[in-house]
């Protein structure tokens, strides 16, 4: 099943409170919260505080948008990720987003790779014993920025509770990103939607309906549940969050 869902980085400016009554009177199911702005990963009682207000509005927290990147806290990554997992679990997030490393898959030298994939199995163990499952985002300057590396990177590390997220890259055509989406469909967890057809350009959801519905047809084929979530509007508009989740929920029905 596919459920509809907003990323909070949606609206950095806007209170957690004012993120939550937004969402639900768009009729969104989940939201994914940030850590950079609110619910950074040092303030436990922020945490629960967001989880708990989301749980009352009737909305599920998706997942916890971390900013943890492989490779950037040297011999203290441990120590960094447990505060990333405690927040995660003070909240009520099932799923927690990271980042897999600092350097694009053509640029990052043949040991880094594999320090960090090594970080991961390590980070991976972690969360397991907390019952909570990772995933990196596909993401340019990481080694998810091209299918074959994050295919690649997802057999290297080879855990269950290390996946993916999807969202299409702009700087890609339509065909290779929904064949990118085919080939990490055996470690999708969710899936970061908006509509960016190519670099710069930013267009309402329903432009790209033809593209998404293929991709959502796409995600379903495996059975699972994915959270689709909306990421940033196509103006950054506040007020065009209910016309962009309308599209979404109908898609999704």
């Amino acid at each position: 099943m596919l459920k509809s869902g907003l990323v909070s980085v949606s609206f950095r400016k806007l209170a957690c409170e004012e993120i939550v009554v937004l969402a639900a009177e768009a009729g969104l199911q989940g939201i994914e919260w940030g850590g950079d702005v609110h619910v950074p990963p040092e303030d436990i009682e922020n945490a629960r505080r967001v989880g708990a207000l989301t749980r009352a509005a009737g909305l599920e927290v998706a997942s916890y948008g971390s900013y943890y990147r492989l490779g950037s806290h040297g011999p203290a990554y441990k120590t960094c990720f447990s505060k990333v997992l405690d927040a995660a679990a003070a909240l009520g997030a099932p799923v927690i987003r990271i980042w897999a490393g600092s350097s694009g898959s053509a640029e990052t030298a043949p040991e880094a790779r594999l320090a960090w994939v090594e970080e991961a199995k390590t980070v991976a163990g972690m969360a397991a014993e907390r019952g909570l499952v990772l995933a990196f985002e596909c993401h340019g300057n990481t080694l998810t920025d091209r299918r074959d590396s994050a295919v690649r990177l997802m057999r290297e590390i080879g855990s269950e509770y290390l996946r993916m997220y999807w969202q299409p890259n702009d700087c890609y055509p339509f065909a290779e990103n929904l064949h990118a989406l085919q080939d990490l469909l055996p470690w999708l967890v969710n899936i970061h939607v908006f509509q960016w057809p190519c670099p710069g350009v930013r267009q309402p959801l329903k432009a790209g309906e033809r593209e998404w519905l293929q991709y959502l047809s796409a995600a379903k084929a495996d059975g699972n549940n994915h959270w689709c979530m909306l990421e940033f509007m196509p103006d950054d508009d506040l007020a065009s969050l209910p016309e962009e989740a309308a599209t979404l929920i109908s898609w999704l029905k």
